[in-house]
This record gives structure tokens, C-alpha cells and sequence, in this order.
């Protein structure tokens, strides 16, 4: 197995360096033109965190807790704590014997007063030792690709209800520790990619009475400038910029229970690539890759509402849809399922979600397994226990805050 995690990595090393997006074939067949968003670093939109990974990868309107600066930095301001912390271990490519690979996500959040909070956290992925060869396949020597991205949030309430949110991002991906890559036909001198991007988020909660409560949210992540693996910036990678919006709905039905559901919609604010046939390219807003390319940041997240080649269509096939619920008894133990659906032309990726979280004083467990649904899926995480630690010190000093 460690053969295939080495012709993976390496592929993905390879294409990157060479600023050539990846584009997973899922081999099934649907009638359809198949045209995939791809970015560079899309690590920075896999949930860092067992409990939102267990509804299906809804969290834009979720609880405030200490993973909120991944799914809306502006529910910190309506966090239940003054002090926390949170970790989160995923293994990555298990189900194909891989045992090297994993993301790692460190989080902590500090209440500054009763309207503001301040956040910190680092998301570290490995793709461990790699054995790096040329398109011959003889040896390079050994590399340890890996991924980082380090953040500070500040979060305040607008008033009793309204919340917004600001991030800054320092963005590392470092793929091939500066080898000197070969595509056949010429040489290309690596560099780690590096970019600053910036997260906006707004969050609205309500109580609709003593046992019910309504969220609202809506999120803009990974703003920022493109990632170059070479001196070649002619083909620069986008940012995995990101829109998600979505709403929650809780019903403490009694002392001991209590229920929750969620909805996320989810949109890439990328450019939709030109669709190629024979020679011909089909674009109104790219007539060929060099023109994609060479968009602008913030041109590319406008036209990405409009640009698709199939039209309004293609369009809709775009946004993903995340749907969870979450059953919380005394507080203390909870059982969460979800679904996540994405297109068949635009990766195809859908599957269930499962989990359970289990709180006790200040520290919560939480655990999540992802299970495909669709025989062709090349999801990473399938099959994969996700496995999430929690600390939040709370103080009666802390100003009453709208129960979430």
C-alpha cells in the first residue's frame, strides 16, 4: 500500500509543481460534460473538526464553539465561555493502507468582554516521508511535503442578536521541498507556495421562545492572492475562495432533550475552468486556459456566479448542499447523522455522515465516520474515524448570553 500512497503523492506533487489542476476521475458515466473547479491547497476546506464533520459538513449557522473560525469566525462572539480549546486528529488515505498521511487542527479562542472575542488556530497536513522519482522513475531522493495555515480572528456582536466576524490567514504549501521537477520535456525549479488571505463572516441567532432557537449565517473564506509552486506565474493556482450560507434550528424539547437541524449551502468563488473539445475551447468569458489563468482574484469570485460554459445549469451543479441533525440528552452525550451531495460533474463526492460527542464538566470528545454513498467515491476520508478534543473554561463573569 505504501506504493500507492507514493504514486498519489506523487502525481499530486507533480501536477501542482506544474501549476496543472488536478481533476479526480470518478469513472462512471453520465451524459454529461464533466468540469471540475480545482484550486490550489483545497486542504483548507476539509472540516478540521468531529462534530460539523458528523452532520454532513453543515456548520455555517451551527453552534459557536472553538472550531467556528473554519465555518463562520463570527459566532465567537456568542461562544458559552471565556477561555477554550480544541484539537482534532484525522488520518488521511486509510482505507488504501496509507498510515503516514493526516491533517492535524489546533484551535483556542479568549473572551475579551462580553460583546468581542479573540481566536487563534493552526491547520497542519503531512503527506509524510515520500520517496520522489522522475517521469523515468529513478530515485530523487526523499521528501516530507506538507501544508500549514496559521490564523487570528476577532469576532463582536452588533447587538443582542448580530454578530460579524474578521480572519487573517498565513497560507504555506510546501509540495516538493524545492526539487527540481521534469514533465518530459523540461525542468521546472520548486518553491513552497505562499499567500495571505482574509475570511468575512456574519451570524444571526434568535429565540423564537424559552425552548426554541433560530440561526442564520453566511461566510466568505480563503480571500486572497493565487499560489505559484514556480517561477512560471503564468499559471498561478486560485485559493479554495469560498461562499457557504445556511441556517440551524434547536428545540430543547424538555430538561433532558433536545434537538437540532442544519442546512449549508456551499459555493467555490472560482472561476468555472473553459470546457475543451477536440481543439476548440468553449467559454464566453475564457477562450482559452492561458485567459483562466490569468483572471484576477476578485474578477474570478464575480464571473464565478455566472461563467460556467453550461450556463445557469452548470451553474446550480456548483453549490453543494450539507444537511445534519444532532440529538443532545441531559447535555452530556449526543448522536449526530448527516449527508453531504455535490454534483456527479463537479467531483461527484456524496456521502453520510455519523457521529457522537459525549461532554463531561469542562472537556467534550467528540467522533465522526464519514461512509460513502456512491460506489465511485474518492473521498479521502471514507471510512475514516475523525476524532475531536474540547476544553472550554467557563466563568461566571461572562455577560448572559443568548442560549445556542
Amino acid at each position: 500500500m505504501k506504493q500507492i500512497k507514493i504514486l498519489f503523492a506523487s502525481a499530486l506533487i507533480l501536477s501542482l509543481a506544474m501549476s496543472t489542476p488536478i481533476q479526480a476521475q470518478n469513472g462512471r458515466t453520465t451524459g454529461q460534460n464533466q468540469n471540475y473547479i480545482s484550486t490550489g491547497m483545497p486542504i483548507l476546506l476539509i472540516s478540521p473538526d468531529a462534530i460539523s464533520s458528523s452532520l454532513g459538513d453543515a456548520g455555517v449557522a451551527s453552534r459557536p464553539d472553538s472550531y467556528s473560525a473554519h465555518w463562520n469566525n463570527a459566532k465567537f462572539a456568542f461562544i458559552d465561555g471565556n477561555l477554550g480549546f480544541s484539537t482534532t486528529y484525522t488520518p488521511w488515505l486509510r482505507h488504501l493502507g496509507v498510515g503516514d498521511m493526516n491533517l492535524l487542527y489546533l484551535g483556542g479562542y479568549y473572551r475579551i468582554n462580553s460583546r468581542s472575542t479573540a481566536a487563534a488556530s493552526l491547520t497542519y497536513f503531512s503527506l509524510g516521508e515520500i520517496q520522489s522519482t522522475d517521469v523515468e522513475g529513478n530515485p530523487l531522493g526523499t521528501m516530507n511535503p506538507n501544508e500549514f495555515a496559521f490564523d487570528l480572528t476577532y469576532a463582536m456582536k452588533l447587538n443582542d442578536e448580530l454578530s460579524l466576524g474578521a480572519t487573517g490567514r498565513f497560507i504555506q504549501s510546501d509540495l516538493t521541498n524545492g526539487q527540481i521537477l521534469s514533465d518530459g520535456s523540461s525542468y521546472v525549479t520548486t518553491k513552497p507556495a505562499r499567500s495571505l488571505a482574509a475570511d468575512i463572516g456574519l451570524y444571526w441567532q434568535h429565540p423564537i421562545d424559552n425552548s426554541q432557537d433560530l440561526a442564520l449565517g453566511a461566510f466568505i473564506s480563503n480571500m486572497g492572492a493565487k499560489l505559484s509552486y514556480s517561477d512560471d506565474d503564468t499559471k498561478k493556482e486560485f485559493l479554495p475562495t469560498n461562499m457557504r450560507i445556511g441556517g440551524r434550528y434547536t428545540n430543547r424539547i424538555d430538561d433532558a432533550n433536545e434537538i437540532t437541524l442544519l442546512l449549508d449551502l456551499n459555493k467555490l468563488l472560482v472561476p468555472t475552468p473553459p470546457t475543451t473539445i477536440g481543439d476548440e475551447t468553449y467559454s464566453d468569458y475564457y477562450p482559452n486556459k492561458t485567459a483562466y489563468y490569468q483572471t484576477g482574484v476578485m474578477r474570478g469570485a464575480i464571473q464565478s456566479f455566472y461563467d460556467a460554459p453550461g450556463g445557469f445549469t452548470e451553474e446550480l451543479h456548483e453549490i453543494q448542499i450539507s444537511t445534519g441533525i444532532e440529538y443532545w440528552y441531559k447535555q452530556t452525550l449526543a448522536a449526530r447523522a448527516g449527508y453531504f451531495f455535490e454534483h456527479d460533474t463537479k467531483g461527484g463526492r456524496q456521502y453520510a455522515t455519523v457521529g457522537f460527542g459525549l461532554r463531561y464538566d469542562i472537556m467534550q470528545f467528540d467522533l465522526a465516520y464519514l461512509v460513502p454513498t456512491t460506489s465511485f467515491s474518492s473521498n479521502p476520508l471514507t471510512n475514516t474515524i475523525r476524532i475531536s478534543l474540547t476544553i472550554n473554561l467557563r466563568h461566571s463573569k461572562t455577560a448572559p448570553i443568548i442560549n445556542s
